[in-house]
């Protein structure tokens, strides 16, 4: 944790203030338009920053990650910008979903975990039986297809957390949590959309995004020297 606080803090302080200008500025969902768009994808843009700098310090050999978690913030900014209009929700979901597939390539399938496999999969189930009837057209096959991308890759960032192996790493803990809160967004989207109006949803979902990709992005920690955090 000492690692993050004097090495990693520092360097996410322009996540921070490009957070801080959305919130303060705050254009509703109500009224697209490019300025809002570029206000929405500023925290992203950072974060993509954050990789590209730390990436330097990462040995050719494990290049892999860090690559993938870019690839992965750059598709969701895309789907950022167009979610900004509604009749670009279709492009935006498939940009996210291009992004999830590259979290999971960065997560990869060790350790498999089939318990916790089978658990977020019982989620998803749920989760699209409740939003079913408020879908259609394209959306009936389109959600649950991008439901599955999304269980897997909060999965897939789970299952590295390996506490009863005593191996476990901070930024490990801080890509589930990350991976969890992304859920939680994507599932407050669809309930604002297909189900009610959640009170101050724009607040709720964009809060929840962002503090999940930037659990997803410190996990690209580990690669830059840090120790180990061992629970004992």
């Amino acid at each position: 944790m000492s690692y993050v606080i004097k090495n990693v803090g520092p360097k996410l302080i322009p996540f921070f203030k490009t957070i801080a200008i959305y919130f303060v500025v705050f254009i509703p969902q109500s009224n697209p338009g490019l300025f809002a768009a570029l206000l929405k994808c500023l925290p992203i843009i950072s974060l993509m920053l954050f990789v590209v700098w730390f990436g330097r310090n990462i040995d050719k050999e494990n290049q892999h990650f860090p690559k993938k978690i870019l690839c992965g913030l750059f598709f969701s900014c895309i789907g950022d910008f167009c979610l900004i209009w509604p009749e670009l929700f279709i492009i935006g979901m498939l940009s996210f979903a291009v992004g999830h597939i590259n979290y999971i390539m960065a997560f990869g399938f060790k350790p498999f975990n089939l318990p916790l496999a089978a658990g977020t999969c019982m989620i998803t189930l749920l989760g699209c039986l409740y939003l079913m009837p408020g879908l259609s057209d394209v959306l009936v096959p389109g959600v649950p297809l991008y439901s599955i991308l999304l269980s897997t890759m909060m999965w897939r960032a789970l299952a590295r957390i390996e506490f009863k192996q005593n191996t476990w790493t901070w930024s490990q803990v801080f890509a589930g949590i990350g991976a969890i809160l992304f859920v939680l967004s994507d599932l407050l989207i669809g309930i604002n959309m297909f189900k009610f109006e959640v009170p101050y949803a724009q607040a709720f979902i964009m809060s929840t995004y962002y503090a999940g990709q930037l659990g997803i992005t410190l996990s690209i920690v580990d690669f830059c020297g840090a120790k180990k955090i061992r629970s004992n």
